[in-house]
């Protein structure tokens, strides 16, 4: 593994739900202590399952692990970091200022940058205590901060007395103007992290195209914070040995190694490791220790448990809902907003896709937008053709467009009357990440006015810009509420809409594995919060849904079950299982094999 050579006191797993990065974080720790290294774990991951992994509860305190000397891990709690930042933020100021003061703090720290922000505050420390450094050779992060947080911690400038006079426009500053008496332990912190003699970043992916854009994205995001050193690890690679013995797994082979060919340029760049699929739960010190030693992509992997070896699971494809009975539901009013949500490297981009094409054979106008910078739309569609152009039309929210032009809307309209000072400030306030967030919403407005006459089909950016999204729209709602109190005139904000489920449709798209269930729960918490309710949730790429005859893809088949029986009957008041399909779902065609019946 070359990631493991000369490894840095700091490194940092970081990748999308369900790629494995916990898992080879776990089995990094482990390797490095059985070696007499001192280890610190280190989860930030809201939906972390390190203790599961290692058969213990660790929680908030940084806890030795059992039968492994010199192993130790911690858990942060994002939310309950993010409620101890809001508390001493807004605390002091309860009882002193007005109510209607505290009740705008409040507010501009209850959003998805706060969180964000809080447990980059809560894992700094750790970065620069030099106790701890004292004490542990390596210590490893299960997730990194996101490129969007160490841009905001990048920004100078005395926000407080900005933000009070109201010339500021990006959203995220609120949360931002309480770190100022931080700023130094971030700036330490952040050098670290760009130091390569001292920090080494891990990308984790899957030999999935939608999974290799995505971590490529987050390659430019954290090269744009300066943070260029990075290697990456393909996991969860289909061995050769499984090809001549089941059709879907030489299918899927043929997949990854196109997929790999194929990765974007800034990826073949880097020094890369590829880990084989493992046919048994990466949980106990046991299978931890196979996954780096057995599991190089080179090696053959270990033998099957034997419950793989029996019949093929008796689940799924014809006895649980497909996607074209949801499509049915969809279509029943004859217009509507539809919101697709997730993860990066879920399939959601295919998924509306699919349903876009499905609601226009069926004679109905449709507008399919993207608000995912990394998705590829026109290559997904592949020139569906056969649908009458005014039932069908395909648009992108372009990020950098709508960013610039937002900027200069607003430079034109409070800029003009600041004096030097003043615009520079504005200026500084617009280079902030959430800028846009807030230029997104803009666009994404003016889309979903069109679900009163027609279906608008959105697949949105994964989870974390989503949040943000909903962040700007609930400020937005907010204010709208604030200035037409009293006047009794009728309005309708892009909030307002989104909660009414007679307009709106959310649909959560999930794999059938620990870390996606988890995160697409607290998705629909952080949504039900919001006051907007997921209509249904879609599990996609089941391999218990296609009837397996390998043995390796039976066994994970078995491990799906449990994470399809949670959905169905805890998560979902209605769902779909969209089977993992031969081929990829390119073209009108494959497309609508993602529905569950034949194409035409």
């Amino acid at each position: 593994m070359r990631y493991l050579e000369q490894l840095p006191r700091f490194a940092f797993f970081t990748g999308k739900g369900g790629v494995g990065k916990t898992s080879l974080a776990c089995a990094t720790a482990l390797k490095l202590a059985d070696a007499g290294r001192r280890v610190l774990l280190v989860s930030t991951d809201p939906a972390s399952n390190v203790g599961q992994v290692f058969g213990l509860h660790i929680g908030n305190q940084i806890t030795a692990v059992p039968d492994v000397p010199r192993l130790w891990a911690l858990e942060i709690d994002p939310q309950a970091a993010a409620q101890a930042y809001r508390d001493r933020i807004a605390g002091p100021v309860r009882g002193v200022l007005p109510a209607e003061v505290v009740k705008s703090i409040e507010e501009q720290l209850s959003g998805a940058c706060t969180t964000e922000i809080a447990a980059f505050d809560e894992f700094t420390g750790l970065l620069t205590d030099a106790a701890l450094e004292q004490r542990f050779d390596h210590v490893l992060f299960d997730t990194a901060p996101t490129g969007h947080t160490i841009r905001l911690l990048q920004l100078p400038g005395a926000w407080d007395s900005f933000l009070e006079a109201g010339k500021g426009d990006a959203s995220c500053l609120g949360p931002l103007a309480g770190l100022e008496r931080q700023r130094s332990q971030y700036k330490a912190a952040v050098q670290a992290l760009a130091d390569p003699v001292r920090s080494r970043l891990i990308l984790v992916a899957r030999a999935q195209a939608s999974s290799l854009r995505e971590v490529a994205r987050t390659h430019d995001e954290l090269v744009h914070v300066g943070l260029s050193r990075q290697h990456l690890v393909i996991n969860g690679l289909m061995p050769a040995s499984e090809a001549p013995l089941d059709a879907l797994a030489a299918a899927v082979l043929r997949r990854e190694q196109a997929a790999l060919a194929a990765m974007p340029a800034v990826l073949r760049e880097l020094p890369r490791d590829e880990i084989a699929l493992m046919p048994f739960d990466l949980v106990g010190l046991a299978a931890l220790r196979q996954l780096l030693d057995a599991g190089s992509a080179s090696v053959s992997p270990p033998p099957l448990p034997a419950a793989a070896q029996a019949a093929a699971p008796a689940l799924p494809g014809e006895t649980a809902p497909s996607l074209a009975q949801l499509v049915d539901g969809l279509a029943a009013p004859g217009h509507g907003l539809i919101m697709v949500m997730g993860q990066g490297g879920v399939g959601k981009t295919s998924l509306a896709a699919a349903r876009a094409l499905e609601l226009a054979r069926r004679g109905l106008p449709v507008h399919l937008s993207t608000s995912d910078p990394a998705a590829h739309l026109d290559d997904t569609l592949a020139g569906a053709l056969g649908i009458e152009p005014s039932l069908f039309s395909v648009s992108r929210i372009d990020p950098q467009r709508e960013t610039q032009r937002y900027r200069e809307q607003v430079l034109a309209t409070k800029g003009r009357g600041l004096d030097a000072q003043g615009r520079a400030m504005l200026e500084e306030d617009l280079r902030s990440p959430c800028t846009e967030e807030i230029a997104v919403f803009q666009a994404f407005s003016r889309i979903i006015r069109e679900a009163g006459r027609k279906f608008v089909v959105m697949d949105t950016a994964p989870t974390g810009h989503t949040l943000l999204l909903l962040d700007a729209t609930g400020a937005y709602h907010r204010e709208i509420a604030r200035q037409m109190e009293g006047t009794g005139l009728h309005y309708t904000t892009p909030m307002m809409q989104l909660q009414d489920s007679s307009r709106t449709k959310v649909l959560i798209v999930t794999l059938a594995e620990n870390t996606p269930v988890q995160e697409a729960a607290g998705l629909q918490q952080d949504l039900r919060r919001a006051g907007i309710e997921p209509w249904a949730w879609i599990i996609n790429n089941s391999v218990a849904a296609t009837g397996p005859r390998s043995a390796l893809l039976r066994a994970r088949a078995l491990k799906e079950l449990p994470y399809i029986e949670a959905v169905a009957r805890q998560h979902a008041e209605r769902y779909a299982l969209v089977p993992l399909l031969a081929e990829e779902p390119v073209g009108a065609d494959k497309l609508q094999a993602l529905l569950g019946r034949r194409p035409d």
